[in-house]
C-alpha cells in the first residue's frame, strides 16, 4: 500500500503533513548554510493486550513520534532530533545538529548516498503491500488472547500454569528526504498473537511458547491452533535429562537455524568488516558455507517482513544472490561501511532483506521427520540461551535444550547442555536444510543439520 493509503488510517499525521515538515527542515539546513542535510519523520501507534489466567492483565496503547535531521559541512556531521513538530521546535533541532556540526571532526567518509544510489524515481518503486491496519478493539483483542490462553489449557491437564496470552496490532508510516532530491515513505503494520504455557508442577516445570506473527491480521494463525502448539511444545519437554559430555551431530530447529543465518549475515556486514571485529574479514568471493548452499535476498517480496523498496538512506535495494554454492557474492554496506571499505553501498543501511537459505540437496520429501532420521544419533535443537558467539573469532557456545535422538527417533527431552563449535566451521559443516522453511523476522530457512559440534553436558 502507498505512502497516501496512511491518510484516515488511524494516524494523527498525514503524509502531506509530513512532507511539508521534511521541506521546511531541509529548507532551514539550507538557510543556516549546511552543505547537505537529511531528515525523517515518523509517527507509530498500536494497541497490545496481554491475559494470563483466563483474566485481562494489560491494556497498552502507544503512540509516538519523532523527526530526526542529519546537517553536513563539508565532511563534518551532526544529528539532532525532536519529537515536538511546532515550527520553533524544528528549527531548534535543525540548530542544534548545525551546531554540532560546526564542532565535530571531519570524517573523510561522512556524507550522503551518491545520486546514482539514490531511489529517486518515485514511479519506479513497487507497491510492496506492506499496510494492512486492523481495526480492533481492547475488549475484540481480549478475547483473542483469552482463546489462545483457553486452548494452550484445554490441551492436557499437565498445562497447569501460563505466563499468559498477548494480541498486538502496531502500525507506522515515515517520510525522509535529502538535499540530493530523494523523497519518499510508505505506512507498514505488523500484527501478532502469542501465548507461553507452563507445563508441570514444582521442580519439574517446563515453560514454551509460540506466536503468529504477519504483516495482515488475516493471515494469522487461528488463537486455537497457536495455543495448542505452544502446549503441545511445553509437555514435549516434560522429564527433561542432562546427557554426558560428547561430540555428535546437531539439528537446529528452523527458528534456531534462522539465529545462525543471522550471524553469518552480522559477520558479513560493514560495520562488523571495517572494524575488523569479524572472523569472516575478506570473504568476498571465498567460500563461507557449505558448497550446496545458497542465500537469496528479496527486497521487494509483497507483504515480506524485512521488505523494503529503499534503504534506510533513501538506497534503491534490489535482489540479489548473497551466496552461491558456498560462495559469499555480497557484503552488506550502508553508504558510510561501504566507503569506509572503499566499495559501494549496497542499500542495507538498516539491515538486511527478506533472506531465504535453501540447499541444492534438499529433496521434497526432507521433513522434519526425515531430518531426524538424517541426525541419526544426536541432539536436536529448540532453544539457545545466551550470547556466547564470539564475532571477531567465530567461537560459539550457548546454552541449549531440545531433544536427544536415537536411531533417528526422539528418545527423550534435553536440558542444561551447551553446544559448542566455532562458526566458521560450523558453517562448513552444514550437511542439509529442511523443507520445514519458517520465517523469523526477514530470514527463511528449515531445520539445519550440522555434522558435528561440542556438547558439554553432566
Amino acid at each position: 500500500m502507498s505512502a497516501s493509503s496512511a491518510n484516515g488510517s488511524g494516524f494523527a499525521y498525514k503524509v502531506e503533513h509530513f512532507q511539508q515538515l521534511i521541506e521546511d527542515v531541509l529548507a532551514e539546513a539550507k538557510r543556516l548554510g549546511a552543505s547537505d542535510a537529511g531528515a525523517e519523520v515518523s509517527e507509530g501507534c498500536g494497541l497490545s493486550v496481554s491475559t494470563r489466567l483466563g483474566q485481562l492483565e494489560n491494556v497498552e496503547r502507544n503512540r509516538d513520534k519523532s523527526l530526526g535531521i542529519s546537517v553536513y559541512l563539508g565532511q563534518r556531521r551532526g544529528n539532532a532530533s525532536t519529537s515536538d513538530f511546532s515550527p520553533k521546535a524544528l528549527q531548534d533541532t535543525v540548530r542544534a545538529a548545525f551546531d554540532i556540526a560546526r564542532f565535530t571532526a571531519e570524517d573523510p567518509v561522512a556524507g550522503l548516498p551518491d545520486e546514482q544510489d539514490l531511489s529517486l524515481d518515485a514511479a519506479s518503486r513497487p507497491d510492496l503491500d506492506l499496510f494492512h491496519p486492523w481495526a480492533i478493539d481492547a475488549q475484540a483483542a481480549a478475547a483473542i488472547a483469552l482463546r489462545c490462553e483457553e486452548a494452550a489449557f484445554a490441551t492436557d491437564k499437565r498445562i497447569a500454569n501460563s505466563e499468559g496470552a498477548a494480541v498486538s496490532a502496531q502500525q507506522s508510516h515515515f517520510y525522509m528526504g535529502n538535499s540530493r532530491g530523494f523523497r519518499g515513505g510508505y505506512a507498514s503494520s505488523r500484527h501478532s498473537i502469542s501465548v507461553a504455557p507452563i507445563a508441570g508442577r514444582g521442580a519439574q516445570m517446563q515453560r514454551d511458547a509460540w506466536y503468529s506473527s504477519m504483516r495482515d491480521a488475516q493471515e494469522l494463525a487461528a488463537p486455537e491452533a497457536i495455543g495448542r502448539y505452544a502446549a503441545e511444545r511445553a509437555l514435549s519437554r516434560l522429564k527433561a535429562r542432562k546427557v554426558g559430555t560428547a561430540e555428535v551431530p546437531v539439528l537446529f530447529e528452523n527458528t534456531a537455524a534462522a539465529g545462525l543465518l543471522g550471524a553469518l549475515v552480522q559477520a558479513v556486514s560493514g560495520g562488523a568488516l571495517y572494524r575488523r571485529a569479524s572472523f569472516l574479514l575478506d570473504s568476498l568471493g571465498q567460500s563461507v558455507l557449505a558448497s550446496h548452499i545458497d542465500i537469496h535476498e528479496d527486497p521487494h517480496e509483497r507483504k515480506g517482513k524485512a521488505s523494503s523498496p529503499f534503504d534506510d538512506e533513501g538506497v534503491t535495494t534490489r535482489a540479489r544472490s548473497v551466496v552461491e554454492a558456498g560462495v559469499l557474492q555480497g557484503y552488506f554496506l550502508s553508504t558510510y561501511s561501504a566507503r569506509k571499505l572503499g566499495m559501494r553501498t549496497t542499500g542495507h543501511a538498516g539491515g538486511s532483506h527478506n533472506l531465504s537459505m535453501s540447499s541444492r540437496l534438499t529433496a521434497p520429501g526432507d521433513d522434519l521427520r526425515t531430518m531426524l532420521r538424517r541426525l541419526g544419533t544426536g541432539l536436536f535443537v529448540t532453544e539457545l540461551m545466551g550470547q556466547g558467539v564470539n564475532s571477531v573469532t567465530g567461537d560459539y557456545s550457548r546454552g541449549a535444550s531440545g531433544y536427544w535422538v536415537e536411531n533417528g527417533e526422539i528418545a527423550f527431552p534435553v536440558h542444561e547442555v551447551t553446544i559448542a563449535g566455532n562458526l566458521k566451521s560450523m558453517f562448513q559443516d552444514i550437511v542439509g536444510l529442511g523443507t520445514d522453511r519458517y520465517t523469523l523476522g526477514g530470514k527463511t530457512v528449515g531445520s539445519m543439520l550440522i555434522s558435528r559440534m561440542k556438547l558439554a553436558g553432566s
